[in-house]
């Protein structure tokens, strides 16, 4: 049987403001990495049935 999740803690004051700025930030993703999204995209595209 699965264990219950737990709740999502809140964040407050600073801890709040520096988790707002790393997402909006975001990582920077290499021009290698980015065109293999793009081709499981394509192939997805291709295959896709609904």
């Amino acid at each position: 049987m699965a264990r219950p999740i737990k709740e999502t803690p809140i964040l407050y004051g600073e801890k709040a403001k520096s988790f707002a700025q790393r997402i909006e930030k975001g990582k920077p993703v290499s021009n290698v990495e980015l065109d293999r999204m793009r081709k499981a995209y394509q192939l997805y595209l291709k295959i896709k049935r609904f």
